[in-house]
């Protein structure tokens, strides 16, 4: 149920936002590079808003969030309970799973940070 909800929420604003993008493309421009200044996305000169800008709304898009959004359903996490199993990353591109990296008893330690 969960999952059609997102579907369906997911799909209607795609739908709405492609249409805005056809009906008013300098406005929807104007709001996609506001989203990208919050994000940093358009401060990098070699990445440019048509490298971009225009995937928004797009089918590949819809995609890209549902899988996101369905798997972030999994990714609950309560006190006292058993940690999610998240996916990760590693800096080599190797897909892996957060709890891959438990070691015997020992605590698992997580630091994030960003380099800019």
């Amino acid at each position: 149920l969960q999952k059609t909800l997102i579907l369906l929420q997911v799909t209607l604003s795609v739908v709405v936002g492609k249409t805005l993008m056809i009906l008013f493309p300098d406005a929807m421009k104007r709001y996609i590079l506001k989203m990208g200044e919050k994000s940093r996305m358009n401060q990098n000169p070699k990445f440019s808003y048509e490298n971009w800008g225009p995937t928004f709304f797009s089918f590949k898009y819809l995609l890209f969030v549902l899988k996101v959004k369905w798997k972030r359903l999994e990714d609950e996490a309560y006190e006292g309970h058993p940690a999610p199993n998240t996916p990760v990353v590693t800096l080599s591109g190797e897909v892996c799973h957060l709890l891959d990296f438990m070691a015997d008893n020992r605590p698992l330690i997580l630091n994030f940070g960003s380099c800019t």
